[in-house]
């Protein structure tokens, strides 16, 4: 298992995406939250096909830290089933892993 990782969710484009980000990164359950423009997403819900627009993050964090922030964002999300989608970080710039590290106040 790598120690850092990614994790992708989408939220509501009309909800507070921001507010979500600012709390995963001052509770230290992310060190980054990147916010995209809404988008169109098209699923399967219920047996229905929906449209919906939506914002995608991506959250920057350690696989130490996965299973708190999984259960802040379940918290945090108004969806019944978040996305939480976690992509392992197998390299990266030593510097910016240190500033992961840092960000998170992981022992080093």
């Amino acid at each position: 298992m790598t120690e850092f990782a990614l994790v992708l969710t989408t939220f509501p484009a009309d909800a507070d995406a921001e507010a979500l980000a600012r709390a995963l990164v001052e509770e230290r359950l992310a060190a980054c939250v990147n916010l995209w423009e809404p988008m169109k997403s098209f699923y399967r819900w219920k047996g229905e096909l929906e449209v919906a627009a939506e914002r995608q993050l991506i959250i920057k964090t350690a696989t130490a830290r996965l299973a708190d922030l999984q259960r802040r964002l379940t918290e945090l999300h108004p969806y019944d089933v978040p996305e939480f989608l976690v992509i392992g970080i197998e390299r990266g710039s030593e510097p910016y892993l240190e500033w992961l590290t840092s960000s998170l106040r992981l022992q080093g």
